[in-house]
């Protein structure tokens, strides 16, 4: 078989590459995807019992007017319900807003006064320049605040030490900190919560996130995706790829959105000093434990969309209330609410996989979101054994031997674990590099989401 353009993938990259073909009028291309579903870790599933899951807190904000247009055309404009983000974080006992350097007046007084110290001792030392991401957290938070939140929150969301990761891809992903706005708020008693790119977001009425994507892989053509196809072999010299089935697809250009380290691996022609690199890539795997419960959610949780949990008390480090996203998540409004955790896992943080829906029920508990183990009537568990790619301190470095290389063969690494660039990686991002990448290999327009 042979294809002017294959596509290894059905996620949102991939299936903005396919988008992008059509747009453009060209009809040779395949889509091979190792799952019998798409939308990669924008897909979504429907439990036994009618409760409905993504893969994580997806929310659909954009950076594009391309990809709100392409949003629109997916769904109907009565098919979305829109939001303005409530996220807070858990911790001390209690509920402070995000971001959560700009609301500490909600601790207790002791507390408060340790953040704000640690800001204020900032101006007393001269600037240098970190070297890695928690000497940047101590650097732009201070002590206090690093102390309190941003430390062990960071590692319970990347599960990486904050040391062994870099901090460049920092931009929006963090709100850096303002003395004068956090005195403020402080003593005048102000909350501070409208930070942030997705502080107004919409939802897909039914289906969950997953609803968007395949609604696109609908429009983009059926046949040419198939799915339950996973590439074994990547040959860069004959350019081709062999299937898990024994066959071999012979492309012009490949767009690859399997993983970076993965894909140097299923290259036979890659150099020992690539194969070396891979085996140094770092990232996270993503546990998602979803509870579906009996009645509505205390009046404290009701109004929240998601929060943050820096402490021990508790396994996850983010939930959702996936039921206030929309009523058709759960198999009744009227009678259910649903709470979708997650928990991070790596070589430097183990999770117990046997006990991981006791202990998020318990840690349910324990941070006041239900009141008894009672309350739960259905679970559901997933796990993305890659689910974020982390920034680790040669990542640029690597990148740029890498991609260039691989470039010059033809396969092109882009997406969330393609080009492994978790500041560009969010749903439009994604879908960005793959319509990206057909404008650069028909019309020579170059790439902006994606970057060296």
């Amino acid at each position: 078989m042979k294809t002017k353009f294959l596509i290894i993938g059905a996620g949102p990259t991939g299936l903005g590459a396919a988008y992008r073909l059509k747009d453009l009028g060209e009809s040779d291309y395949l889509i091979l995807e190792k799952e019998n579903w798409v939308g990669g870790l924008a897909a979504s599933f429907t439990d036994d019992l009618g409760f409905t899951w993504d893969i994580g807190g997806h929310v659909q904000f954009s950076h594009y007017k391309y990809f709100d247009d392409v949003m629109d055309e997916a769904l109907r404009a009565d098919d979305w319900l829109h939001h303005e983000r409530e996220s807070w974080v858990w911790i001390r006992d209690r509920f402070v807003p995000y971001p959560f350097q700009n609301n500490i007046r909600y601790l207790p007084k002791e507390v408060a006064w340790k953040c704000l110290k640690g800001v204020i001792d900032l101006s007393a030392k001269a600037p240098a320049a970190p070297k890695n991401f928690k000497e940047w957290i101590l650097a732009v938070f201070g002590e206090g605040i690093a102390d309190e939140f941003m430390l062990p929150y960071n590692f319970k969301v990347w599960a990486y030490p904050p040391e062994d990761m870099a901090y460049q891809w920092i931009g929006e992903r963090v709100s850096v900190i303002d003395l004068k706005r956090v005195a403020e708020n402080l003593v005048l008693e102000k909350d501070d919560v409208s930070w942030g790119p997705n502080n107004l977001f919409r939802f897909p009425k039914r289906g969950g996130t997953g609803a968007i994507w395949n609604s696109v892989a609908d429009k983009v053509d059926r046949n040419k995706i198939l799915l339950n196809t996973e590439v074994g072999t990547v040959n860069l010299k004959e350019k081709y790829v062999e299937t898990n089935n024994g066959e071999k697809i012979f492309y012009e250009n490949t767009l690859s959105t399997v993983p970076l380290d993965v894909l140097i691996r299923l290259c036979p022609q890659s150099t020992i000093e690539l194969k070396q690199i891979a085996d140094n890539f770092k990232c996270s795997s993503s546990n998602i434990v979803g509870i579906g419960l009996e009645g509505k959610p205390n009046p404290q949780l009701s109004s929240k969309c998601w929060m943050y949990f820096p402490e021990n008390n508790c396994p996850f480090y983010r939930v959702t209330l996936l039921s206030k996203y929309s009523p058709y998540n759960v198999p009744d409004i009227n009678k259910h609410f649903s709470l979708m955790t997650e928990t991070s896992e790596s070589g430097k943080k183990s999770v117990n996989h046997e006990k991981l829906i006791d202990d998020t029920i318990q840690g349910l508990i324990n941070t006041k979101l239900i009141e008894s183990k009672d309350q739960v009537i259905s679970t559901w568990k997933f796990r993305a054994q890659h689910g974020y790619p982390t920034p680790f301190l040669k990542r640029d470095e690597y990148l740029r031997k890498v991609i260039p290389e691989l470039d010059g063969y033809g396969v092109y690494s882009r997406g969330r674990f393609g080009g492994w660039k978790y500041e560009v990686s969010n749903q439009d991002h994604s879908f960005m590099q793959g319509g990206e990448w057909v404008n650069y290999i028909i019309n020579s327009e170059k790439e902006t989401t994606f970057s060296l």
